[in-house]
């Protein structure tokens, strides 16, 4: 494996280094990488044909001052087969009967490697005490995710090798070799090899009758399998047929019928589909889901203009309803003193920072912010972004990579899950507050990664259930991970004076050693923040992208979630009476035989109706007498749990409550008996299948 990195890492080189790196100087792919003096790291890593177990070698890790290996001319292997041992970073090697690797500099005994593959310094996945992570590195090589430069490998032409050099280009050299058209069985070991490279050990065994669908994954998950087979193969699975496959042997026929095996014609006339965004296959599907609602009777009920403050009541087009739309939990947002402290903010610091708080746009607002956050939540210190989304997007993004897993709760937040792709590290849900299968995924997994993150949420937006923080706790000081918890939901209205799902289970909150949390619900602002020690939030602020590339937060902003953390510390009974508000919706719902699936004393309480479109009925019916809740449809929620989702503030009063649960129970029942045709069997199936094809898009 290579790693280029400065020349002033470097002793004087030997005559015996320069002359080898001039061998991969003269090379037109990769000596153009390359710098007169580089650190190579050399790592042997076999990726086994089918049935073959991992051979290495005992050389786990060897420095050599040099950068060149040569690389061995030659043919794909006679049998026709993929190559089956790549030597990840240096040394790309078919198929041995003893996975022996040539040294770059000859002290090492055997073959010439197949090919070359330069990795950026710093990329190589390794454990705390440097030794190579074969498992990662592998990986990182199937999947792309090694930082890559450049890449030859001797059985493909040089026009074949696309510049991330990854193991996409390895197998499509293997699958065409044969001619211009897929083979089947070859074409079903890719499928199964991206099948197994996704799920792991939760695949023990593949067959062409295997259903992929059954095998546990996530949607995220199958949709990388999706995209990799598109993109390994050069097409596009045809929408209609998407819901249609499910086996490896449906997935596989699938590809060798619709797939451009001879390749693109460069003379060909480029769609309008691929420059025109009116013309995409998702936006046209877009519009024919769009269609489709509006087939239903049911007017659209997104984008709603508010025409002022949302709290307990909203005003929409001149109607006053009762509001369960937005998260305003403890009514912070149009409060006189938070509104009043924005504004101050706006006349001494304007309505922008106009900067990145790392040059010029620190503000002692910001300052002031953080320590009052990170003394609430019970840390050493915290940082604040600008969007909520995008502190855990930048968060997770930045804190793990290559050589590292993330493993979060299968119910996460987009944003979470966002931030796990971006890494580039291993990904992988657990089920849904299960800390014993968190517990049995570690002893299994935790040693062939560097950094591993558990994430999970203070309080889940769509079942209003919450985990058992302490238990979680346990798992992760037994197998020495890190712990993020993102309390979006939770901060403000869990806890006796609302400092979160930490206060409520009464954990010391240095147990957790990533604390995330939104100003834009409890705190009446927008943004997010990250609480945690010192060394967490100060490598934050030099380093994550998020931060450093964006304006800091704006004054009105800052002031805003100042006043409001202050506001709940003199008057934590806000946070006492959502949950008590919360609590009444749901006992009442009980009485109604309302289904509030595990909500518990979160301001969250969904009712499951188990149809998209009798949730979109049922969402316009209680409109039209006064209430405002949205419907929560598929994809979003398996269709089986189709819901009105209704977030419970402070505000809201013990009358509101009880006559819009009144008032849900009578909708309902008008709806499933009045034997409308938007709520027969045939229309959500049909619903639910064209909703589907954008989901996997």
């Amino acid at each position: 494996m290579l790693e280029c990195s400065a020349a002033a890492e470097l002793p004087n080189p030997g005559t015996q280094v320069r002359k080898s790196r001039h061998r991969v100087l003269e090379d037109p792919v990769l000596g153009a990488h390359l710098d007169n003096n580089v650190v190579a790291e050399y790592v042997e890593i076999e990726t086994p044909v089918e049935g073959m177990q991992l051979v290495t070698s005992p050389h786990d890790r060897i420095l050599h001052r040099m950068a060149g290996v040569g690389i061995r001319g030659g043919h794909p292997p006679a049998h026709g087969k993929a190559p089956g041992v790549i030597g990840v970073g240096v040394a790309v090697t078919r198929d041995r009967p003893h996975g022996i690797f040539q040294d770059p500099i000859g002290s090492l005994k055997g073959h010439s490697p197949d090919g070359v593959v330069l990795v950026r310094t710093g990329s190589i996945p390794k454990t705390s005490s440097g030794k190579i992570q074969r498992h990662a590195c592998r990986d990182g090589f199937l999947d792309g995710t090694l930082k890559t430069l450049a890449a030859r490998y001797s059985w493909i032409a040089d026009d074949r090798v696309p510049a991330n050099g990854s193991a996409t280009a390895v197998r499509n050299g293997a699958s065409r070799a044969a001619g211009d058209q897929f083979d089947l069985n070859q074409v079903m070991q890719s499928v199964m090899q991206q099948v197994k490279h996704v799920a792991k050990e939760r695949v023990t065994s593949l067959t062409a009758d295997t259903n992929i669908v059954a095998l546990g994954l996530d949607s995220l998950e199958r949709m990388e399998i999706i995209a990799a087979l598109e993109s390994e193969f050069g097409g596009q699975f045809p929408e209609e047929i998407l819901l249609e496959i499910e086996t490896v042997e449906q997935v596989s026929r699938a590809i060798v019928k619709h797939m451009p095996a001879a390749g693109k014609n460069q003379d060909e006339e480029v769609p309008e589909e691929h420059y025109r965004f009116d013309q995409m296959v998702e936006y046209v599907q877009l519009q024919r889901n769009k269609q489709l609602l509006e087939s239903t009777g049911v007017p659209n009920p997104y984008f709603h203009a508010h025409e002022g403050v949302t709290r307990d009541t909203a005003t929409i087009d001149g109607k006053e309803l009762i509001s369960f739309a937005t998260y305003n939990y403890i009514g912070m947002s149009g409060d006189p003193k938070v509104s009043a402290a924005a504004k101050r903010a706006i006349d001494q610091f304007g309505t922008s920072v106009s900067a990145s708080r790392l040059v010029s746009g620190q503000k002692t607002l910001h300052a002031e912010l953080e320590r009052k956050i990170a003394d609430f939540v019970g840390t050493e210190d915290s940082v604040v972004f600008v969007g909520g989304h995008s502190t855990n997007e930048t968060t997770v993004g930045h804190l793990l990579g290559s050589g590292d897993l993330i493993l979060h709760d299968a119910l996460a937040h987009n944003s979470l899950i966002q931030g796990a792709i971006l890494s580039g590290a291993r990904r992988r849900p657990f089920p849904h507050n299960d800390w014993r299968a968190l517990d049995q995924l570690l002893t299994q997994l935790r040693a062939d990664y560097r950094r591993v993150l558990v994430a999970i949420e203070g309080t889940y937006s769509m079942d209003g259930d919450f985990p058992e923080l302490p238990e979680f706790i346990r798992v992760k000081k037994k197998h020495k991970v890190f712990l993020m918890v993102d309390e979006a939901h939770s901060i403000g209205t869990l806890g006796e004076t609302g400092r979160g799902i930490g206060e409520h289970f009464g954990v010391d909150p240095r147990d957790v050693y990533v604390w995330m949390g939104t100003l834009r619900k409890s705190f009446g602002s927008c943004g997010g923040y990250i609480a945690g020690e010192k060394a967490l939030v100060e490598y934050l602020k030099y380093t994550a992208p998020g931060f450093v590339y964006s304006v800091g937060l704006s004054p009105p902003n800052a002031a805003a979630a100042l006043a409001a953390i202050n506001e709940l510390e003199a008057d934590p009974a806000r946070a006492r009476t959502c949950r008590e508000r919360a609590i009444q919706f749901v006992e009442l719902s009980k009485k109604y035989n309302l289904n509030t699936g595990p909500s518990d004393g979160t301001p969250i309480v969904p009712v499951i109706v188990g149809s998209s479109v009798v949730a979109l009925r049922l969402s316009r019916a209680l409109f039209e007498r006064g209430i405002n809740v949205q419907p929560i449809l598929y994809p979003a929620v398996e269709e089986s749990a189709a819901r009105l989702r209704f977030f419970i503030t402070s505000t809201h009063t013990a009358d509101q409550i009880e006559f819009t649960v009144s008032a849900v129970s009578a909708a309902l029942q008008e709806i499933l008996s009045d034997g409308s045709p938007a709520t027969s069997t045939s229309a959500m199936r049909s619903l639910r299948q064209s909703i589907a094809t954008v989901s996997t898009q």
